[in-house]
Order: structure tokens, then sequence, then C-alpha cells
């Protein structure tokens, strides 16, 4: 099985950006401020010069692999648990 980074739903990558900086602050892995809706966040050096809204940045090139899984699993749990509730209502 191949594996893709390809976005399915290209819409939905503001949300998941928002998302995973919510996620990082709740565990306490943010500093300084956000780095806003609609600028790529994917890339480590474009972050802590940015700020926002509130909240704040993450330097993900700090944050141990540890960290940094731990935030990608509470996505895709807080995502499963989404599909979850809209599949049940059905």
């Amino acid at each position: 099985m191949s594996r893709s980074n390809k976005v399915v739903v290209p819409n939905s990558k503001a949300a998941l950006n928002q998302m995973k900086y919510e996620i990082a602050a709740e565990f306490g892995l943010t500093s300084g401020g956000y780095a806003g809706v609609g600028q790529d966040t994917e890339f480590a050096g474009e972050l802590g010069g940015q700020s926002g809204v509130s909240g704040g940045s993450v330097q993900w090139s700090n944050l141990t692999t540890r960290q940094a899984g731990s935030v990608g699993g509470e996505i895709t749990k807080r995502l499963i648990a989404q599909a979850e509730q809209v599949l049940g209502k059905y």
C-alpha cells in the first residue's frame, strides 16, 4: 500500500491546522502567538515569527518525536470520534 500526503479535501487544511494548534496548546507545547489561518504551518522554519489571533506558535523542530506524535494521535482520535458521531446519527 503506498502512502501519500495528498490532500483529499483541500478546504479542510485550515481546519486541520487550527485543530493541530489547539491540541498543541492543550498539551502545553505552544509559545508566542498563533501561526495564523491561511499560512502553511507545516514548515518549522516559518513558525515563531508569525503572530496572530490567540494561542501560541509551536516550534515543531524543537519537539520530541513523542510530543509531535501525541499531537498527531490526538488529531486522529478526535477525527474518528467526530466521524462516529456523524455516522451514528443515521
